[in-house]
């Protein structure tokens, strides 16, 4: 779906599209993320702006994000990307800690794509499940409309991310199929502390763009 016209979808928000028929997260539905793992060097990009106090976000060594071509060499894209990925984070490192009651969530997201990412994260903990692994991101798109909106689109990897339960620790290797591969297309929009929040967006398992 092109970048420009994903936001006119209303039936499909961010985060609610990937979870199971049941409403209950399975293999490899999780919603993962960006700016981590707890190496510097996973981050998808710097440049976005350093002076509005973000949140420290850190994923345990088991579970890292990786991100393949996330910068463009244009400064305001590549800070848009970063926040894109960071708000990605956000939510990992949500579901990890077991709330929704994160300063990350609230630092990245607004509006619609925050009351999806907080349903999402609880669905999670009402399972009983967390996640490990590497998920990698690729392909992703930039369209700035304005000086404080922009569309991007991405794909995701989740072939190497697996469900565990919170309580045994037991880790689900059950082997993933073309729904592992997620096409996610979102909208951000500039705070006056120069951060860009996800506001709204779509993701769509399964799809035939991502498949590799």
């Amino acid at each position: 779906m092109p970048v420009a016209t994903a936001f006119a979808v209303t039936t499909a928000l961010l985060l609610t599209a990937c979870g199971g028929g049941d409403g209950t997260p399975k293999a490899n539905d999780k919603i993962k993320g960006a700016d981590t793992s707890a190496t510097a060097s996973a981050s998808p990009g710097a440049s976005a702006s350093e002076d509005a106090d973000r949140p420290d976000i850190t994923l345990p060594g088991d579970v890292k994000d990786e991100f393949e071509g996330w910068k463009t060499g244009d400064a305001t894209k590549d800070a848009i990307l970063a926040d894109a990925g960071r708000a990605q984070t956000a939510t990992n490192d949500a579901i990890i800690k077991g709330t929704p009651d994160t300063p990350g969530l609230a630092f990245y997201y607004k509006g619609k794509a925050l009351s999806s990412s907080t349903r999402w994260v609880q669905k999670w903990l009402d399972s009983g499940i967390t996640y490990t692994g590497t998920t990698r991101y690729y392909s992703p798109k930039v369209e700035i409309f304005d000086s404080k909106s922009a569309g991007v689109s991405y794909c995701a990897d989740e072939t190497e991310a697996y469900n565990k339960d919170r309580k045994t620790k037991k880790v689900d290797r059950t082997p993933a199929g073309k729904d592992a591969y997620v096409l996610y297309n979102t909208r951000l929009e500039k705070t006056g502390r120069g951060v860009w929040q996800t506001s709204d967006g779509t993701s769509v398992r399964g799809s035939k763009t991502c498949v590799r």
